[in-house]
C-alpha cells in the first residue's frame, strides 16, 4: 500500500492533534473529507462509478453476464471482483500491486458474502442451468489513504446504477428450453441495494481512533479496524489490518464508531445516488475521462 514518510515531529503534531479531536485538515475524529460520486461513466458496461476522494481516485465497472449456477447454490447468481491497482505510486507496481489487489478482492468477498447483501436469487433465469454473473472491475487509479471506503462506496453506487436485461425461458413441446433476451434496452431489472454494506475504516492514532484517514494518519497508525455496517447500522464482518494490537475497549468503541458514522454515510451516498436518478438523461456527464 502506498505509504509517506514522516519525521518524528511530524508524527507527534499529528498524534497530538487527533488527542485534541482536530486533524491536520481541519477534521474532527469522525468526519470524512468530502467525496466525489459519479454513476454511468464507462458506456460499454451493465453499471459504473467513480469515486474521488481528494487524493483517491476509484473507478468499478459491472458487467453482467449469463454464467452456469455453482452447485452449491443452483438458484442463485453470484459475483465475481477483480482488483487492478495502477496507481503511479511505484510501491504498487509489480507484485505490490497484486498483493493488494488480491487483499481488496478478498474483502469484497467477504464483505459480500453476507446472505442479504445482495438478492443473489433474482440473479437466477433458470435454476441449475443459467444465471446472471456480475463481474466487478475495481481500478485505483489514484491512492490518497482509506481506499478501502472509497472502492465500497464505488461498488455500491456501481451497483445501484446496474441494470440487467430481462429475459424469458421458453420451452417447446419437445422441452428443450431457449432463453430470449428483450429487444427493449429499456426493459431491465434493477439491483435492490439497502442492504448493500459499505466498509468503515478506523485507525487508531495514540489512545483515540479516525475515520477515513489520509496518508500522513496512516503512516501513525499502527492497527487499523475495517467494518462493513449496512444502512441500517448493522455489521456484517470486520478485519483488523496493521501490525499492532487492539485491545477490547477499543475495539468495541471503534464498532460503535463504525455503526453510528456508516449509517451517516449510507445516507448522505444514497441520498447523492438518488439525486443522480432523478435527473435522468439530461444530466451533464463528466465521464471517465472528464
Amino acid at each position: 500500500m502506498a505509504s509517506v514518510v514522516l519525521s518524528e515531529a511530524e508524527k507527534l503534531y499529528i498524534v497530538h492533534g487527533v488527542q485534541e479531536d482536530l486533524r491536520v485538515d481541519g477534521r474532527g475524529c469522525e468526519d470524512y473529507r468530502c467525496a466525489e460520486v459519479e454513476t454511468d461513466v464507462v458506456s460499454n458496461t451493465s453499471g459504473s462509478a467513480r469515486v474521488k476522494l481528494v487524493e483517491t481516485d476509484v473507478l468499478v465497472g459491472i458487467k453482467a453476464e449469463m454464467g452456469t449456477p455453482k452447485l452449491e447454490k443452483p438458484d442463485e447468481g453470484y459475483l465475481e471482483f477483480f482488483v487492478d491497482c495502477s496507481s503511479n505510486s511505484p510501491e504498487l507496481e509489480g507484485r505490490g500491486g497484486e498483493e493488494l489487489g488480491t487483499d481488496i478482492a478478498n474483502t469484497l468477498y467477504r464483505v459480500f458474502s453476507c446472505e442479504n447483501s445482495v438478492d443473489l436469487k433474482s440473479l437466477c433465469i433458470n435454476p441449475k442451468e443459467h444465471c446472471w454473473v456480475l463481474y466487478v472491475d475495481v481500478l485505483l487509479l489514484e491512492c490518497g489513504g482509506n481506499i478501502f471506503d472509497a472502492i465500497s462506496i464505488a461498488v455500491k453506487a456501481a451497483l445501484f446504477n446496474t441494470r440487467i436485461p430481462k429475459v424469458r425461458v421458453l420451452e417447446d413441446e419437445e422441452g428443450t428450453k431457449e432463453i430470449e433476451l428483450s429487444d427493449d434496452p429499456y426493459d431491465c431489472i434493477r439491483l435492490n441495494v439497502d442492504e448493500v454494506p459499505c466498509i468503515v475504516t478506523l485507525s487508531k492514532i495514540g489512545y483515540r481512533h479516525v475515520v477515513d484517514a489520509t496518508l500522513q494518519e496512516e503512516a501513525c497508525s499502527l492497527a487499523s479496524l475495517l467494518i462493513s455496517v449496512t444502512s441500517k447500522g448493522a455489521i456484517t464482518s470486520m478485519k483488523k489490518v496493521g501490525k499492532g494490537s487492539l485491545d477490547p475497549e477499543s475495539i468495541f468503541e471503534m464498532m460503535e464508531t463504525g455503526q453510528r458514522v456508516g449509517k451517516s454515510l449510507h445516507i448522505a451516498l444514497q441520498k447523492i445516488l438518488d439525486e443522480e436518478e432523478s435527473l435522468g438523461t439530461s444530466r451533464p456527464k463528466v465521464g471517465f475521462l472528464g
